[in-house]
């Protein structure tokens, strides 16, 4: 039995991860599209950009930590405007350099309004049984300042909460989570950052983060396979990213 770049990663020692629907305070700015553009290569991708890359075949989780599973397979897919700047050191991409603080708020589900969006992803797909999660706790992004590359007090105002802390077993199966949207071949999302603890996924083929849904999780161990294979295609101009 194989996956068709379901699965991402385990739960790793701990016990909770932490997802973000939509970074506030640091993406969506103008001053964030201007250096995301700034820093954009404008060499358009090659005409065949609809063609997914032919199956590679890794392994995901098991519930020993960062175990593989043998028979799963990730993709790598065409990626809009590919980013020439290191995504590492950037807080649109790297949740834990911008990194968030706890905050004495519900832990819940909350409707703050608004349109209702029936495509939107839903975060109870992030485990296999489909539940709705135990909240561990929540938190609220740190702001950005960007002159001087460096972490600010998170902003204040709405929304009190940014980020949710899931309570996970250790080892546990994490997966994408599954939306109505897709951005070719009947794929979800790229992975447009990966670390050994973190993923960053974008609900669109564009490298950045300005528009769509963006969803970041940490506390979690990323499988050595889909690491090595967005480490590969991001030292290689990220023409191509994993794609889930």
């Amino acid at each position: 039995m194989s996956w068709r770049g379901k699965g991402l990663a385990g739960a790793g020692w701990m016990a909770s991860i932490a997802l973000a629907w939509i970074l506030y305070g640091v993406s969506g700015g103008s001053e964030v599209a201007s250096i995301s553009n700034a820093n954009r290569s404008t060499t358009p991708p090659p005409a065949d950009q609809t063609a997914a890359t032919h199956r590679v075949y890794l392994p995901l989780i098991s519930r020993d930590v960062c175990q593989p599973i043998p028979g799963a397979s990730y993709e790598t897919f065409w990626v809009i405007n590919p980013v020439s700047f290191n995504v590492a050191d950037n807080p649109d991409y790297n949740l834990l350099l911008l990194g968030y603080v706890p905050v004495n708020e519900y832990k819940g589900l909350v409707d703050y309004g608004g349109e209702f969006d029936p495509n939107a992803p839903q975060f109870r797909f992030l485990f296999g049984d489909h539940r709705i999660p135990v909240f561990s706790n929540v938190y609220k992004n740190n702001g950005w300042d960007w002159e001087n590359h460096r972490r600010l007090p998170p902003p204040p105002g709405w929304p009190p909460v940014s980020i949710a802390g899931f309570a996970v077993s250790p080892g546990e199966v994490i997966y994408v989570p599954d939306s109505g949207y897709d951005i070719g071949n009947g794929f979800d999302a790229l992975v447009l950052y990966a670390d050994p603890q973190q993923l960053t996924l974008k609900y669109t083929g564009e490298d950045s983060t300005v528009w769509g849904y963006t969803v970041y999780i940490t506390g979690i161990c990323v499988e050595p396979s889909l690491l090595a294979l967005y480490q590969q295609w991001n030292a290689n101009g990220r023409w191509r990213l994993p794609v889930m």
